[in-house]
């Protein structure tokens, strides 16, 4: 059986009007892009093309996304949920997806988030842009060049090296903790971020 059986054997809950509301995500950024409704023709038509097709309330008809713009999206997965009567539809997006030309329709940027990691780098851009060495340890080490920055990342390395073989798993979190932090600096005195380190990963993957 392939996916596409799968998906013909789907249970889906309609509503009234015979329509089922589909939560649209990036496939990779996993950020949610729009919500649009479908009815069992433009589920059908978005399995059998591989473009996500709504059925449109105001034209009341059905309508590929991008047909005019180019703007499509390219199906990856479908799931419903727990009670059938909705829909998460996971895609590869061409170009911005909402009408207005922003990445989603809450005008969110379209991008990858790393959690907690993403907002430390966006700590460590800010406060090495304010420069205040008197205050920041970030702007303090970044004022002594990228070779300080470095020098640092292998002092924290060896740190968590040792710790690692010891028996202290506190103090190994600590040292990796630092580790990292350290090594998101070093990445961006170099100019990147974690999303090329993401990048080099996946090419790499088989």
């Amino acid at each position: 059986m392939n996916r596409n059986d799968n998906y013909r054997i789907m249970t889906i809950k309609y509503d009234q009007n015979g329509l089922v509301p589909a939560i649209i995500q990036d496939a990779t950024t996993r950020k949610v892009l729009m919500l649009g409704y479908m009815n069992e023709a433009s589920y059908k038509k978005t399995i059998e093309t591989k473009k996500v097709t709504f059925f449109s309330r105001s034209k009341q008809r059905l309508w590929t996304k991008g047909e005019e713009s180019g703007n499509f999206l390219n199906l990856v997965d479908i799931k419903n949920d727990c009670d059938n009567d909705s829909l998460l539809i996971q895609v590869n997006p061409v170009g911005p997806t909402c009408h207005t030309g922003t990445d989603t329709c809450w005008k969110e940027e379209n991008v990858s988030s790393y959690g907690f990691l993403s907002t430390l780098e966006n700590v460590i851009t800010e406060r090495v842009a304010n420069k205040d060495t008197q205050k920041s340890y970030v702007a303090s080490l970044f004022s002594k060049g990228i070779n300080k920055v470095a020098q640092k990342v292998g002092e924290e390395a060896v740190e968590t090296v040792i710790e690692a073989m010891d028996d202290n798993d506190e103090l190994f979190l600590y040292e990796s903790a630092d580790l990292l932090f350290h090594y998101l600096m070093l990445l961006q005195a170099k100019g990147f971020t974690l999303k090329d380190i993401e990048t080099e990963l996946k090419g790499r993957h088989k």
